[in-house]
């Protein structure tokens, strides 16, 4: 699908999506748990679907609600199929870590962009604490039932996620696990959310003040009722089209949340955007942005919102943090590059630093690489250069299935070609 985006006056107010993060994090812990718990405001999407498929799969009942998904969880069996966890980076590696405990094998198996992303570390981590799993070309096998706990180490600074995997099996392990980072963590947000959903079902890990070292005795899941808050990381496209292209108000925001890309809100003010805060509504202006240097190390999801902006402030923006935006659903640096190339600005790639000098962008046509943040990221400037075309425009549905609903809702101009 091709999106074909005008230039735009955007004007109106929006609710942002429940955070996909927090609702993976809590279908996990709910299918952890022995006896009923519900999550409230989950967000429909591509990979939360992902994660509900393949749960069922292996014995966890869901029924969906209209505003909660009613979860039955703690009793697993062997699949008789694969586990196919699309293009769910979470779901594919939180489910490596659960398939320990899954009597008989698993076979987990990544969509064509996720099996481009590292797991090793991972099933490294899993064999030091007795889990039989192997990678198997793309795929990954487990040989699960028992999980014996022990001490276990692995790298920080590759994936968040693959210490979140090991922190949702490790109450279950049979003499509790000590898990220790030999580098330390990047995306440290991700791991506070974790540690805040474990605690939210009953589980309390001892962790140190770096992020450094976690200690889990043996311990059980508790039911809950568990609440998704709103969607930073998504959130942040819609605060960014009102910081360039007219007044956007967004609402459904946690402003004590946990969520790392909630900076959004001080980088915006670095830019000299007009944002105003009120309970859980944030509104921002259309605003003469300057240039910023930021590391973007623990909200590297924000890096395609920020190269956007960076493209239209006055001066030199520089960010670094960002060399593991090349591990994502697409090489984020290079596709960056390469499109704000396209539109007439001028960009610097380093390994781990992209420099970029805003100007006034032209229209073109933009290869989302099926990546739906650099998808979401490109309308915004096609918001304000018009005539510019986003292939593969359909990626979106990953995390934000409505996002060109709520474009034109917004007053956004865009025409979506399904041929």
């Amino acid at each position: 699908m091709k999106a074909i985006i005008s230039k735009s006056e955007i004007k109106d107010k929006v609710a942002a999506p429940p955070s996909k993060s927090y609702t993976i994090r809590g279908l996990m812990c709910a299918a952890l748990t022995k006896g009923g718990s519900q999550i409230v405001n989950p967000l429909n999407s591509d990979d939360t679907e992902a994660a509900g498929e393949v749960l069922r799969q292996v014995g966890v009942a869901i029924r969906k609600k209209e505003d909660f998904w009613q979860v039955q969880g703690g009793y697993f069996h062997e699949s008789t199929r694969d586990l196919f966890c699309r293009d769910s980076a979470a779901t594919f590696r939180f489910m490596t870590a659960i398939s320990s405990l899954i009597p008989g094998r698993c076979r987990l198996v990544p969509g064509p962009s996720l099996s481009k992303r590292p797991i090793r570390p991972l099933l490294e981590a899993l064999s030091q604490l007795g889990v039989d799993c192997r990678a198997e070309g793309t795929s990954v096998i487990v040989d699960g039932g028992r999980l014996k706990g022990g001490t276990t180490q692995l790298p920080g600074d590759v994936s968040s996620q693959f210490v979140s995997a090991l922190l949702l099996i490790s109450p279950l392990a049979e003499k509790g696990v000590h898990i220790w980072l030999t580098t330390p963590p990047e995306s440290r947000p991700y791991l506070k959310m974790t540690l805040d959903c474990l605690e939210k079902f009953g589980i309390t890990v001892r962790v140190s003040e770096d992020l450094r070292e976690f200690k889990v005795s043996k311990q059980e899941y508790k039911p809950a009722s568990y609440e998704v808050e709103g969607d930073w990381s998504s959130a942040s496209y819609l605060l960014a089209l009102g910081a360039v292209s007219g007044q956007v108000e967004v609402t459904n925001l946690n402003l004590e949340s946990l969520q790392g890309d909630k900076i959004m809100l001080n980088l915006l003010k670095d830019m000299g955007a007009q944002v105003s805060v009120s309970n859980d509504l944030v509104r921002v202006q259309k605003s003469k942005l300057r240039a910023i240097a930021a590391d973007l190390s623990d909200c590297i999801d924000l890096l395609p919102t920020l190269a956007i902006l960076a493209a239209v402030a006055d001066g030199q923006s520089r960010f670094t943090g960002i060399s593991r935006a090349r591990l994502k659903e697409s090489n984020r640096v290079l596709a960056l590059r390469k499109g704000l190339e396209i539109m007439g600005i001028d960009v610097t790639e380093e390994e781990d630093k992209l420099t970029i000098v805003g100007s006034v962008p032209r229209g073109a046509a933009i290869d989302s690489r099926d990546d739906h943040r650099i998808a979401m990221a490109f309308s915004i400037l096609g918001s304000v250069a018009g005539d510019t075309t986003i292939d593969g425009a359909e990626c979106v549905s990953k995390t934000y299935p409505e996002f060109w609903d709520m474009f034109k809702n917004l007053g956004g101009k865009v025409n979506l070609d399904v041929k």
